[in-house]
Parts: C-alpha cells; sequence; structure tokens
C-alpha cells in the first residue's frame, strides 16, 4: 500500500507541519525514520518508511522502538536538525517528492528531501544550496551521496491535470483522519508482510552458515580418522626394533611377523638408517597423530558448540513476532560483506573490555605488528620455543590486570610449539620496545625491557576464551 501523490498531499495537509519544531529522531532500523514534533501544546510522531511496499510517510501513535545500536544516518540527523523549527513542507509537484525547508536558531538552513518511490526510496539532507550532506541510503549512481547536488524531481505539467481522478485517494470512512487509517492498515498488514520477508532471508542465512559450519565440522571428523591408526604407528616402531636385525640395506621394506597377530607384515624403511632411527621416525608419527588427535577433538567440539548456537538463534528468529525485534537480530547475525569491516588477521578476544590478538604464523604477527599494534599496546611471546605473538590493546589510564595478563599468556603457549611442554616461561614488554631484526626472518623481533612470567597452561581459562571467540565469530 504504497501511497499516490494526492494521498501524501492529503497527509501533509492533515499533519499541518509548518512551524512545529523537531525534538528528537529515532531511527528503529535502517529504512525507517521517526521524527517527534511539538507545535502549539500538540506532539506529533512523524513515520518515515523507506521499506519496498511498504514506502510513506504518516502520523503515528505507535510507541517507536529503539535500536538496540544508534544507526548512523540517525546520529548525524541529531548533530545537524534536531531542535530545528520546519519552517514549510510540501510535495513537489505530485512526484512524491516531499521537501522540508529546516531553519535553526534563524542561522542554520537545511532542506530534508524524502523520496516516497517504492523502488529508489530515500531520505536526504541538504544545505540551502541543496548540496547533499548526507542520506539514509547512499547511492553514487544516483549522485546521493556527499557533496553532491540533489537533482530535484522534474515536475510534469499533464500530471498536474485531472490528477485527482486519475490517482484517487483511498477510501477511510470511519477513521478521524487519512493519518489514522494508513496507520491502522500497517499495524495490521504491513508487520506480516515484513515478518514473512524477514523470515524468508532469516532461512537463506541460516542455511548458508549451517551449510558452512557442518562441512567444517565434517572435514574436522575426516582428519580425525586418519588419526586413528596412532597406536599402529607406535605398534610398526615396536616391530622395527624387534626385528632390526632383518633390515636390508638394498631394501625399502622390512618384512617381518607382526607377534600380535601372526601375519607378516611389510613395514616401510629408509635402508640408509638404522633400526633405531626408522623406529623413531615411526614413534615420531606416532606422537604428532596423538597431538593431532587431541587438537582435532578440541576443534570438532568447537564446531559443534557453533552449530548448536547458530540453530539456537534460528530459532530465536523464528520465534521472534515483533518485526522490529525480528530485523535488530537478524542485522546483528548477518551484516552484508560490503558493511562488514575488515578484520585483522589472526584470532580475537574481548575480555572484560581488553582486547586480545592473537598471531598464529609469521605472516599474521608480522601483520599484526605492522598494521594493528601501536606503542603502548603489550606483546607476549614464549621463551625458547616458536609460536605466535599475542597483543594486548592498551586502554588510556588503565593497568592490565594479571587474570587479562594471564589469558593471553595462556594463548600464547597454546598457539606456539610449547602447548604440550607443561609449565612454561614467557616474556612480554611493550610494542614501543621491540626492534626487528636486521635481515632476519618475516615477523621476527628483539625485545629489550622485558619481564618475565611463567605460567602451567589452565584449561578450564582455555575452554572460557574459546567461548568467548565463539560468540564473536557466530
Amino acid at each position: 500500500m504504497s501511497l499516490n501523490c494526492n494521498e501524501i498531499n492529503l497527509i501533509l495537509s492533515e499533519l499541518n507541519l509548518s512551524g512545529s519544531f523537531i525534538q528528537d529522531i529515532i531511527q528503529p532500523s535502517y529504512d525507517t525514520l521517526a521524527l517527534y514534533t511539538y507545535k502549539e501544546g500538540e506532539a506529533k510522531t512523524v513515520l518515515i518508511c523507506t521499506a519496498q511496499n511498504s514506502v510513506r510517510l504518516n502520523e503515528t501513535g505507535r510507541k517507536i522502538t529503539k535500536n538496540d545500536k544508534p544507526l548512523r544516518f540517525m546520529e548525524f540527523l541529531k548533530s545537524r536538525i534536531k531542535g530545528c523549527r520546519i519552517n514549510s513542507i510540501f510535495q513537489i509537484g505530485l512526484e512524491r517528492v516531499i521537501k522540508m525547508e529546516l531553519s535553526h536558531s534563524g542561522k542554520s538552513i537545511f532542506n530534508l528531501y524524502i523520496r516516497l518511490w517504492s523502488n529508489a526510496a530515500n531520505v536526504i539532507l541538504c544545505d540551502e544550496h541543496d548540496l547533499v550532506l548526507d542520506t539514509m541510503f547512499r547511492r553514487p549512481e544516483r549522485y546521493e551521496v556527499k557533496d553532491e547536488v540533489f537533482i530535484l524531481p522534474a515536475v510534469i505539467e499533464e500530471k498536474l491535470e485531472n490528477s485527482k481522478e486519475r490517482f484517487p485517494v483511498r477510501s477511510w470512512d470511519g477513521y478521524h483522519s487519512f493519518n489514522a487509517y494508513v496507520d491502522w492498515w500497517y499495524s495490521e498488514h504491513s508487520s506480516t508482510l515484513s515478518r514473512e520477508s524477514l523470515l524468508e532471508k532469516a532461512e537463506k542465512w541460516y542455511n548458508v552458515n549451517y551449510s558452512k559450519k557442518t562441512a567444517a565440522l565434517e572435514n574436522l571428523k575426516a582428519k580425525a580418522e586418519l588419526f586413528k591408526n596412532a597406536e599402529q604407528l607406535k605398534h610398526q616402531g615396536d616391530l622395527i626394533l624387534s626385528f632390526g636385525y632383518l633390515i636390508k640395506h638394498d631394501s625399502k621394506y622390512l618384512e617381518c611377523e607382526d607377534y600380535e597377530t601372526g601375519k607378516t607384515v611389510n613395514l616401510r624403511i629408509d635402508p640408509g638408517k638404522s633400526a633405531h632411527e626408522n623406529a623413531a621416525e615411526y614413534y615420531k608419527q606416532y606422537k604428532k597423530a596423538v597431538t593431532g588427535a587431541k587438537e582435532l577433538a578440541h576443534d570438532i567440539l568447537i564446531a559443534q558448540k557453533q552449530i548448536a548456537k547458530l540453530e539456537e538463534l534460528y530459532s530465536e528468529i523464528k520465534n521472534e513476532q515483533n518485526p522490529v525485534k525480528l530485523e535488530q537480530i537478524l542485522r546483528r547475525s548477518s551484516t552484508p560483506k560490503q558493511q562488514q569491516k575488515k578484520k585483522q588477521p589472526g584470532l580475537n578476544y574481548i575480555v572484560n573490555g581488553w582486547y586480545i590478538l592473537v598471531g598464529r604464523d609469521a605472516n599474521e604477527n608480522d601483520e599484526l605488528l605492522r598494521r594493528h599494534v601501536r606503542g603502548e599496546d603489550m606483546w607476549l611471546h614464549v621463551r625458547d620455543f616458536p609460536g605466535g605473538y599475542v597483543f594486548i590493546k592498551a586502554r588510556k589510564g588503565k593497568t592490565i590486570p594479571l587474570d587479562i595478563l594471564l589469558d593471553a599468556a595462556n594463548l600464547a603457549v597454546y598457539y606456539s610449539k610449547a602447548r604440550n611442554a607443561g609449565k612454561t616461561d614467557l616474556y612480554y614488554t611493550h610494542v614501543k620496545y621491540l626492534r626487528r631484526a636486521k635481515n632476519g626472518p618475516k615477523g621476527l623481533v628483539l625485545p629489550s625491557q622485558e619481564k618475565n612470567l611463567c605460567i602451567t597452561p589452565d584449561k578450564e581459562r582455555l575452554d572460557r576464551l574459546d567461548s568467548l571467540h565463539e560468540e564473536l565469530q557466530l
């Protein structure tokens, strides 16, 4: 039920906003705006909706739900036109474009354009010369971006002739005003329509994310299957030690009898190495498989938790009846790629207001050092083992609590070769005391004024940090 030109004029005449003051501005969603106006002891809430099939401007008596997080355009409008007087408001010709002339203390003058076109609705704030200051939707192809001149619609004279017959106002019998009728109609119909549309969008978002996460889980399980023969590798190493005297220096295989099964087996060996050296290779693979199996078990558990959280969130979305709240939940969960901020490499955790960054390899360490940390940030690294860098972002006037330092230290140990070494020594210092090693490997730094820290890895602490990371990444 988008409004036609004559319905817009009727709504504007009923509103009688000329001489009103804009007391507040609320933006409950990206496509909806509410102006709280006041004139001669009468307050009115003017709703502007730019959603497709729901484009309109009308007075509403419904409570406007505030967004959890203030939106950009609302904050901009508050900084410019809150408190402004509406000098005049009218439709340009019959083009479904409303011009609102505003002034602030008789000095600042603004033109607020509200275009009520179904496929290109927008709200545009300009200065007195129609230079765009900002828009609800930034559309460069229409020159609706900052510092462009807003192009006014051409008034077509032919439209003015017999316009009332061509564009009739719908019947609103039983209501004291057309505004009241429009407000009632959308309270009865648009919520259902918008909810169905949002649920359709939510289903698509869920299916894409569920598919990705289940595929990742299956991949982890497939890798775990490969490590199930860990004990077999150890047994094969034992066989090589037991039958090492049978090794032939011209053969890449050792043929011997498996004393557990009684069957003849062929074990691949390096004929240039001794029995102890060949067995050591099998033991090395065994240890790697055992470690890998433990890590994969942890990763599989995290992946399963993420899928469970995804399903829980989707269930919450499906059960939400309020379209505004539904849209807010969905927006928090499915930010479009073009609106997503580019993330720093590695992992990130927010613990009690402290921001921890983790580099897992030389590339991530180097990228974090170059572009994402500053001199006062804290750097941690394990002693005598290769591993990732961990940074704690500084907070002005705050000293890093011991608990946060221990969180970062546990992450530094976990993402290093010291993961299974037990009690581990680390050192930490401010980033400004790091010096790059001349002609050294990528990311290698030499610290000064460092302090020592010795910890025993805390599994419960790491599990708590993992749960925080899951919430950030979901």
